[in-house]
């Protein structure tokens, strides 16, 4: 799979020139903590579940104990004597082998460079603009006939380092002589767009909105899509499902990860990422007792409900040329409410069909004339099961008041008008 940037420079198309829906999951230590039997039963799970990309760090710590505390389990360290310019080929032999049983089961792979460590200043910083230029073009090469996204940042802002990060972007470029999108992976909080937006380099952009309670993750989208020139841009890192918040707010559950999902989608985003703070520290079995501090070992927690459900999002959103899709919250006559309770909507180019997500399941009103047809079909999808519930034929005239089959805190649905008639 060969991925490329739309005409309309707001989606991803592969080399059929399909739209790709990019769904990602975090693993930021699968290439540190995961033997082959453990990677392949985790990326069957994340291929099952509907994820098409995933996110993993290439570096991230240089020896056997690294910053995050872990212990490899691969007794293999990625350079001889931490020195970039002598990879060691019993590490990146492991990462080829990941890499291409992920390729071969659909996914693919959204691989950050390296972690901030070990370019800012940092007892383990090994990257300066030579060889990180140099660096980058040995992974562009070694994986140019894969399909691999590639991120530099490392979850931090340029500062006075960014000359390092933007010669490993150019570098990842010249080695897979172009063929490979590349973004920057910020700190919380943050878009590449603050930095790189007019970069040639910077494909598309990349946000961490951070991990709060209550977010407002779609508003980094809004802001993102109305920049020029125009440029995909997903949330790789929205909140985590089950990362704590603070004292006084819950962790994050599923409801959160889907509300930010169908807001941000419906706000212009490109795709969405996904992640569990327990899947990015891996946890084993043998590492307890768990809950270890509210968490729990990998193999429980690639069950989270989150992570079916936005397996569920993408399926629908697939239903239809998704691609087509404006947001538009001029739609929304009645029923808008603020914070917790905003209305997200996308109305398609050409009319055909529309999407609203009350997160509550409040009454909302629709101006239905802004579809194509004389008349509208009006469905409900319950985003926790992916069941349709139908409503049937309604005008294509005026206003009409939809309310959702429950209504509650965590009771979000999905309102579709589908455009019928001439």
């Amino acid at each position: 799979m060969k991925l490329r940037i739309s005409p309309n420079r707001r989606y991803f198309v592969d080399q059929a020139d399909r739209p790709f829906f990019y769904l990602g999951d975090t693993a930021w230590l699968l290439f540190q903590r995961l033997d082959c039997e453990e990677a392949e039963a985790y990326l069957k799970d994340r291929a099952v579940k509907g994820f098409t990309v995933i996110q993993a760090y290439v570096i991230r710590g240089l020896g056997l104990r690294h910053p995050d505390g872990p212990v490899s389990l691969l007794g293999e360290t990625p350079f001889h004597d931490r020195d970039p310019a002598r990879p060691n080929e019993g590490y990146f032999g492991y990462v080829d082998w990941v890499v291409n049983r992920a390729n071969e089961m659909g996914l693919v792979m959204g691989l950050v460079v390296a972690k901030s460590w070990h370019v800012n200043e940092h007892p383990e910083r090994i990257f300066d603009a030579s060889n990180g230029f140099e660096f980058g073009r040995f992974l562009g090469r070694r994986y140019r006939n894969n399909a691999v996204i590639w991120y530099v940042g490392g979850d931090s802002a340029p500062g006075s380092d960014g000359g390092t990060w933007v010669a490993m972007a150019k570098g990842l470029k010249a080695g897979s002589e172009g063929s490979h999108l590349v973004s920057y992976h910020g700190h919380g909080g943050t878009s590449s767009s603050d930095w790189f937006h007019q970069a040639q380099w910077l494909d598309f952009n990349s946000i961490q909105s951070g991990h709060g309670w209550a977010a407002n993750t779609h508003g980094y989208i809004t802001r993102d899509y109305h920049l020029i020139p125009a440029k995909p841009t997903v949330d790789m890192e929205p909140p985590y499902e089950n990362h704590p918040t603070g004292p006084d707010t819950p962790r994050i559950d599923a409801h959160q990860v889907r509300k930010g999902a169908y807001r941000n989608m419906l706000a212009g985003a490109a795709g969405h990422g996904y992640g569990a703070l327990d899947l990015f520290y891996l946890y084993k079995d043998d590492e307890g007792p768990f809950p270890r501090n509210g968490f729990l070992p990998w193999k429980q927690a690639i069950a989270y409900e989150g992570s079916r459900q936005v397996g569920l999002m993408r399926r629908l959103f697939e239903k239809y040329p998704w691609h087509l899709l404006v947001p538009d919250l001029s739609v929304v006559a009645s029923g808008q409410g603020e914070g917790e309770d905003h209305i997200q909507a996308a109305l398609a180019r050409d009319g055909s069909f529309l999407i609203a997500y009350p997160p509550h399941g409040q009454p909302v009103g629709i101006h239905t004339d802004r579809l194509s047809g004389q008349s509208v079909l009006a469905r409900w999808y319950d985003p926790r099961e992916g069941i349709w519930n139908e409503i049937g034929q309604v005008p294509g005239t005026g206003v009409m008041e939809f309310t959702a089959p429950s209504q509650g805190e965590k009771s979000d649905w999905l309102l579709v008008l589908e455009a019928t008639g001439s």
